[in-house]
């Protein structure tokens, strides 16, 4: 039976996963927050990790594992308070994930899957230009910056060592739970409140929780994906016009979308100084998930309208406020 140590397995991504794969029959270590609330199967052996560094012990969660899949991550901040905020996040993007990686050599870890972000790629793309492996990486952020150091600490340490990492870059990740900016899409759009969002044709990517934790689990054992980056990606691109039309229709109801030309909101969010949040409304960030397909012969198991129902029920049933 193959054991796996998951750290952040308290997370939105991490709890799912965990679950999925003690149905599947994996040997399941769990690392989590201490302070952090845990709800999770029995069958998970868990680990309390304080801090997330360059000196971590993690001797006690690695023993006997055989796969390490590493979500735990300092995640990007919308109000940052640090005064270095690239050395905070490299604290803990960077030297804990080498640390971790270190002591999983030493304890004879055969795979490191580490999920890293689109955001080593870049902030955005041009219409019909979808970011690959093969692009030269350009963060802009200090969470992108950190994600991608740690991708390239971790290659050095695969050719030093012989230990397979595999590393999965996925853009926004949405599913039953899901916080932030997608669950005030569905606030929005359950009162109902009007957009002024009805009339942008750019073109993002997204990846369904279940999609992404599928393709985490085909890496677990893949030979093929030894060594390999992967980007992640549900395989269809909406607007952001018809992601809200689609989630609206997923909620059961019309989304009010009001047809505001895209240089007008650009121009609003500007004098509001909210440049960024319109450049992820009104701006495309396409990925191509091609690699995936021909190397893993992995394909999107739920399409975009299932994950989006699944979204919208959990929402219903327990995350109205």
């Amino acid at each position: 039976m193959t054991k796996v140590l998951i750290t952040g397995i308290n997370g939105f991504v991490g709890k799912a996963l965990g679950d999925e794969l003690v149905t599947k029959g994996f040997n399941i270590n769990g690392a989590v927050r201490p302070s952090v609330p845990v709800d999770f199967p029995d069958t998970i052996t868990k680990f309390v990790i304080k801090d997330i560094d360059s000196k971590t012990d993690w001797q006690n969660a690695l023993e006997g594992v055989d796969v390490v899949i590493h979500l735990a991550a300092r995640v990007h901040i919308i109000k940052e308070t640090a005064s270095d905020a690239l050395a905070e996040f490299r604290t803990v993007n960077v030297e804990g994930t080498l640390n971790l990686a270190c002591q999983a050599v030493r304890a004879g870890v055969k795979r490191f899957i580490f999920i890293s972000s689109i955001k080593v790629n870049g902030e955005g793309t041009l219409l019909g230009q979808p970011y690959t492996e093969a692009d030269q990486a350009a963060p802009v952020d200090p969470y992108g910056i950190s994600k991608r150091e740690a991708e390239d600490a971790l290659h050095r340490l695969a050719s030093e060592t012989g230990m397979d990492v595999v590393i999965i870059r996925p853009p926004l990740v949405y599913g039953p739970g899901v916080k932030a900016n997608f669950q005030s899409m569905m606030r929005w759009l359950d009162r109902p409140v009007p957009l002024p969002l009805g009339a942008i044709h750019n073109r993002r990517s997204l990846v369904a929780l279940d999609n992404l934790i599928d393709l985490i689990i085909t890496c677990i054992h893949h030979p093929a994906a030894a060594n390999q980056v992967f980007i992640a990606g549900d395989g269809e691109d909406l607007s952001t016009t018809e992601l809200l039309q689609r989630l609206a229709t997923a909620l059961g109801k019309t989304a009010w979308l009001v047809p505001v030309p895209v240089p007008v909101l650009m121009c609003a969010a500007s004098l509001l100084g909210k440049q960024a949040v319109a450049q992820r409304l009104c701006g495309s960030l396409q990925v191509d998930i091609s690699k995936a397909r021909d190397l893993l012969g992995w394909t999107p198991p739920v399409s975009v309208d299932e994950a989006l129902h699944k979204t919208a029920l959990h929402y219903m049933k327990s995350c109205k406020c």
